[in-house]
């Protein structure tokens, strides 16, 4: 039996549909990547990599129009790329005909996707747009979500899920120390160091890297008190690091009885 007009595939409908397994993972009866989605992968790492040695003005010396050359290669095969994926979402009963389209490509993907190769196009180059360029990296991790690492980044998403309660009473406690030690400090150094400690928010710097107990000591405390309070809060933030795993298992503790209790 012969099938009927209003049946067949069209050409065009069978080259969509096949575009359409190439680039969209979740259409895939196999798990993983497809090849051209690998290479995308790739292409995206490899411009990363451009872009960010092209902020250093040595390496951009030596070849010139090498980076050029390249940064239009990339560009050309990521607009490549939009567009085909703009034709193969019609095979999403969510994106066909021309509204569906449109529809697409103010979905957050498709923005990502056409932000990082737009400047290009409309300054021909002249603009170097690098932080639009590594939105390109944000795919990556969707192309991860929905390869081989899915399970890992479920499990970590479910572990941090897990400890949600945990992290928000830490990093409740945290702002709460910036806050307070950046203000004790601004009180004690404003008036020996305006520059540096002169208001809150400059003064916050301070708190981060003690607490941290990084200790740049690019912004240090002059006065006898101020020095003192420094000191007192380094050893705070070692306090902080040494006791955080027991302060989160009491506070699990505490948090599942009361729980329990409601």
């Amino acid at each position: 039996m012969q099938p009927s007009d209003s049946q067949k595939t069209s050409p065009y409908e069978g080259w969509r549909r096949r575009l359409y397994l190439m680039l969209e993972p979740t259409a895939r009866d196999s798990p993983g990547l497809s090849i051209t989605n690998r290479l995308i992968a790739v292409l995206i790492i490899f411009a990363t990599a451009l872009t960010i040695l092209e902020t250093e003005p040595v390496v951009r010396a030596l070849a010139p129009s090498a980076f050029v050359t390249a940064e239009a290669a990339l560009a050309l095969a990521f607009l490549v790329e939009y567009v085909a994926r703009v034709i193969a979402a019609g095979e999403d009963p969510r994106y066909r005909g021309l509204a569906g389209r449109l529809r697409f490509m103010v979905s957050p993907w498709a923005i990502i996707d056409l932000l990082a190769i737009l400047p290009f196009f409309l300054t021909m180059g002249a603009v170097n747009a690098f932080a639009l360029r590594l939105l390109k990296l944000i795919r990556l991790l969707r192309l991860a979500r929905l390869g081989r690492f899915s399970n890992a980044i479920g499990d970590l998403y479910q572990a941090v899920r897990g400890r949600r309660y945990e992290l928000t009473v830490s990093l409740m406690v945290a702002v709460a120390l910036l806050i307070v030690t950046s203000s004790v400090i601004y009180v004690l150094e404003a008036s020996h160091q305006p520059e540096t400690f002169g208001s809150i928010p400059r003064a916050l710097w301070w708190s981060v890297a003690t607490l941290t107990t990084v200790g740049y000591g690019d912004v240090t405390p002059v006065t006898a008190a101020g020095q003192l309070f420094a000191g007192l809060t380094a050893i705070v933030g070692i306090g902080m690091i040494a006791m955080r795993p027991a302060s989160w298992r009491q506070l699990q503790r505490c948090h599942a009885e009361t729980s329990g209790a409601g």
